[in-house]
């Protein structure tokens, strides 16, 4: 029988990629589908929701990362990875992609015509990467 470690790491990284999942790959592009969402206030809205989730996932990953260690088990593994790769996403996407997306967001909503940009393509890349990352780190903590 499968022996279950790390009970809190396990449970915190399945709620982290329903967020994702939820927020990255659902409400981003159905809020616009709403009546009367305009574009600025669809931005205005993502803005918000973006920040917030950003702000969930730093404090998941405190959580997981404090009960790593906490565990007593070596830190620097090979499944630990799984969990490195997407902390360091959540840390780039804080410090560099969400600000640069913010900006547009906000030109735009202040009717600007900007330049064709690949940051969107970014940030999909990232979470994508992002809850692959976390389902293996899942995956791993069942032994």
């Amino acid at each position: 029988m499968a022996t279950v470690k790390l009970p809190v790491a396990i449970v915190i990284t399945f709620v982290w990629i329903g967020f994702v999942c939820a927020i990255s790959f659902m409400e981003s592009w159905i809020k616009f589908r709403a009546p009367n969402v305009t574009l600025s206030v669809g931005l205005g809205i993502g803005r918000i929701v973006f920040k917030a989730l950003n702000r969930v996932e730093i404090l998941l990953s405190v959580i997981i990362f404090v009960n790593l260690l906490l565990s007593g088990e070596q830190l620097l593994t090979l499944h630990n990875l799984a969990f490195f790769i997407p902390l360091l996403i959540v840390l780039m996407q804080a410090s560099w992609l969400l600000p640069a997306l913010d900006t547009r967001a906000e030109l735009r909503m202040q009717n600007a015509v900007l330049p064709p940009s690949n940051l969107h393509f970014y940030y999909i890349g990232t979470e994508v990467l992002k809850v692959a990352c976390l389902f293996i780190f899942g995956i791993s903590l069942f032994k």
